[in-house]
């Protein structure tokens, strides 16, 4: 079995005989109440290739639509722009596993409709698995994949796909029949063979609960430190845009660096003084 290692200058994954295998499903389902797993999204080969040392799953997001695409919300997100983002990332990575969002309206009708799509996901990016969201509406299909060879990552809690029915992207679980709804939610998934599960938005108090009611591991976002893991949009992680949710750790500020790196270039061009192609290449060495 050929190990890879990426080739950064080019873009392409190179055999290397250093022994490297990715993760699999088993293995971060093995991770339940072990060491936390390190979550990030990823939609480009090239932050693929950042974020790959460093996690032990890249997703690639349907919040693609937003960041990506400058969209209001993931439900326009085709199951297209899935395919090909999630091919890039693959092809930018060799250690985590990458798991790829299905798009609003691609597995919802039936488990049928679910496997189709999932299995072009699978056959078209490389990835390793799907996730999507739901709970107990979802449980059937979530088995019906399973059983059929296709890992499964689950989503409960602020389910950003049902924005419109949820009124907003508000906190869940505030009320004790939301709150018995998600847990519920998240044990019906995970019986139904989710190999991990994401719990977004909701209640600490509650994200606990569901991480103690499950035997899969839990993955938090704007949820509880005491989930198995944690996984947060890259793009805010790094501060690429003004405003972020609250629950969200700004590790830098990249927006302003960007716009300070352009503004030094804009200057340097309109001041004549950036380098002529005769001081690149004719320059002494």
């Amino acid at each position: 079995m050929s190990t890879y290692t990426l080739d950064t200058a080019t873009s392409r994954a190179n055999p290397t005989p250093a022994p490297m295998r990715r993760l699999t499903a088993p293995a971060i389902q093995q991770r339940k109440g072990g060491e936390p797993i390190v979550m990030l999204t990823a939609y480009t080969a090239r932050m693929a290739q950042l974020l790959d040392p460093h996690c032990d799953m890249l997703l690639v997001g349907d919040s693609l639509g937003q960041v990506i695409y400058g969209l209001p919300s993931t439900i326009p997100v085709t199951l297209d722009m899935m395919c090909a983002h999630g091919a890039a990332v693959v092809r930018g990575s060799w250690h985590a596993l990458v798991a790829v969002d299905m798009p609003f309206g691609s597995y919802e009708a039936s488990p049928g409709q679910a496997f189709e799509n999932a299995s072009r996901v699978l056959k078209e990016t490389g990835a390793a698995a799907v996730k999507l969201e739901g709970g107990e509406a979802m449980a059937e299909t979530v088995a019906f994949l399973t059983a059929r060879g296709i890992p499964v990552i689950g989503h409960v809690g602020l389910t950003p796909q049902a924005v419109n029915a949820l009124g907003g992207y508000r906190a869940r679980g505030r009320d004790e029949a939301e709150a018995a709804k998600i847990v519920a939610d998240a044990r019906a998934v995970a019986e139904a063979g989710c190999f991990a599960l994401v719990l977004e938005g909701v209640m600490e108090e509650i994200a606990v609960e569901a991480t103690k009611a499950v035997s899969c591991p839990t993955i938090g976002i704007g949820a509880s430190a005491q989930c198995d893991g944690q996984v947060l949009v890259t793009e805010d992680m790094l501060g690429l845009f003004e405003r972020t949710p609250r629950f969200v750790k700004r590790y830098d500020d990249l927006a302003a660096r960007i716009g300070e790196a352009a503004a030094a270039f804009a200057a340097e061009v309109k001041g004549r003084g950036f380098p002529t192609e005769d001081q690149i290449y004719r320059s002494p060495k």
